[in-house]
Parts: structure tokens; C-alpha cells; sequence
């Protein structure tokens, strides 16, 4: 097999029946991808398989300090290699904070090969002031950088206010995009209540409450979290702690090349 021969010539209504799916480099429509300590070989066919249909990929919580450091640097370069952001976890960096080894970090960070950085404060606090300093300083480090909004607490909630004036804060300050949290698991955080179900009135209450959500990520680790965002935002909303196996699965998903989103795109026309 040659993975580098090129893709077939699909019809464009086949190939993406929304007529409306972002092609990279793309400002919105991002999908993040949750790398929990996946080994090399892992890695390499997820890039091989997926990286035209990716943006970003978070090497999550702090498991960077982990893995031993050959990894990170080869898999840093690889993602870069297709054009693709590779960030540590945001856990990491609030970490860091705390422990007053920011400089430190940002130093590691970049000699690993990382190009970006999530500034968070999902189990720490941090003031307006030492928010916008640290994605300042992030900026300075040559970084790209995106933020994230909510707790990590199990039903901890969102301040729709606080959101929105975050939002426009944290983009203000330099950041790519902030995103909304939900954790790994996608369940009694945020959006979510504990059984996974997406709050609709909140949902469709911050879309409203921001003017310009392109720049707005949701963490969606399941499938019918994702369907539901989609629905809601549209095609190009950005989504987040994508698992590996499921890049190619949202990407269709998004496409309308799967029965759940397929309809909302195509008329029925049979000649017989």
C-alpha cells in the first residue's frame, strides 16, 4: 500500500453532500484530538489515516511529563510535519503556574517541539490579570494559543455572562479560540449532565449570547454529544478530546456522509 498515492476523484456531491465542510487551513470547523498516551506506531497510522481531517491534536492532562521524551519530540514533529497544532494539556501549564515555573514550562515546551499551548484554569483559579498574562507570555514563547472556559469539578456549571465575557476577553488578548470544557468522559461538567445528554437550553443559550461563536470549541468526546453540537452550530463548529478512533467517523458525521446528518442535506429524488 502507498499511503502518499492520491485520494480518489469522488463526485463533489459525494464527497461532501453539506457543500459547506471548511477545507485546512481553516480558522473554525477545527477537530482536537485527545492523545492519552498513545503509543508511536498508534500514533503514526492515526497521522497516516486522519491528518487531512484534523487540526489539532492535545497531548492530554500532564501526561507530557510521562512519556518518555523521544516520544513526545517524534510525535511533535510528525504533527507538524502535516501541519497540525500539538499542545500539551492545560493541567499542565495551571501546574506550572502554581508551582511558579511558568518560564520554565514554556522553555520545555518548545525545546519538546510543541507549537501550542491551552491556557486553563479548570482546577485552579486564575485572575483576569494572570489570565491574560500567561497568553501573553505564551505569544512571546512563539506559541499558538487557545484557551479554555469551565471547571473540571464533577457538576460544576457555566456563568453564561462570565462565558461570553471570557470569550471576548481571552480572543481579545491573542488566543486562536476558546474552548468550552467537558472533560474526557463528557458527563456532569459544562453541558453535560451526568448521563451524558447535552443541556439544550444552555447549548442554544450561549450561542446566543455570543455574536461571533467561529471561534468557540466544544469538547465532545461522544458521538451523540457531537451530533447534537452539529445540529445546533452547524458543520463548521469546532470540536474537541475527539478520540482517535472516531476522526474519520466525525468528519463524515460533519459531511453529512452518515444517516444521522445525511438527511439534513440531500432531497429525496428517485427515477424509476
Amino acid at each position: 500500500m502507498n499511503p502518499t498515492s492520491p485520494a480518489l476523484d469522488w463526485p463533489k456531491l459525494l464527497l461532501d453532500p453539506s457543500c459547506s465542510r471548511l477545507s485546512k487551513p481553516r480558522a473554525a470547523g477545527l477537530t482536537m484530538v485527545m492523545d492519552k498516551g498513545m503509543g508511536m506506531h498508534a500514533f503514526e497510522d492515526m497521522i497516516m489515516t486522519s491528518h487531512e481531517h484534523m487540526d489539532v491534536i492535545k497531548l492530554g492532562f500532564g501526561t507530557s511529563v510521562i512519556v518518555p521524551r523521544a516520544i513526545i519530540e517524534a510525535k511533535t514533529k510528525l504533527a507538524k510535519a502535516h501541519n497540525l497544532l500539538i499542545m500539551p494539556g492545560g493541567t499542565l501549564l495551571e501546574l506550572a503556574f502554581i508551582q511558579g515555573v511558568v518560564h520554565d514550562f514554556f522553555h520545555m515546551m518548545r525545546s519538546l517541539g510543541f507549537n501550542a499551548i491551552e491556557v486553563s484554569d479548570g482546577t485552579i483559579s486564575l485572575s483576569r490579570k494572570e489570565r491574560n498574562t500567561l497568553i501573553h507570555l505564551a505569544i512571546q514563547y512563539g506559541f499558538h494559543v487557545s484557551t479554555e472556559y469551565g471547571k473540571k469539578l464533577e457538576h460544576s456549571e457555566f456563568v453564561l455572562d462570565q462565558l461570553a465575557e471570557t470569550y471576548l476577553e481571552d480572543l481579545a488578548n491573542g488566543a486562536e479560540w476558546m474552548t468550552l470544557e467537558g472533560r474526557e468522559s463528557g458527563a456532569g461538567v459544562g453541558i453535560y449532565h451526568s448521563n451524558g445528554s447535552c443541556d439544550q437550553e444552555l447549548v442554544d443559550a450561549i450561542l446566543n449570547s455570543i455574536p461571533h461563536p467561529d471561534q468557540l470549541m466544544w469538547e465532545a468526546p461522544n458521538k451523540n454529544q457531537q451530533l447534537f453540537i452539529l445540529k445546533r452550530a452547524g458543520t463548521n463548529v469546532s470540536l474537541g478530546n475527539v478520540g482517535s478512533q472516531d476522526i474519520i467517523a466525525l468528519e463524515a458525521l460533519r459531511r453529512g456522509l452518515r444517516s444521522d446528518t445525511m438527511i439534513d442535506h440531500v432531497a429525496y429524488h428517485y427515477d424509476i
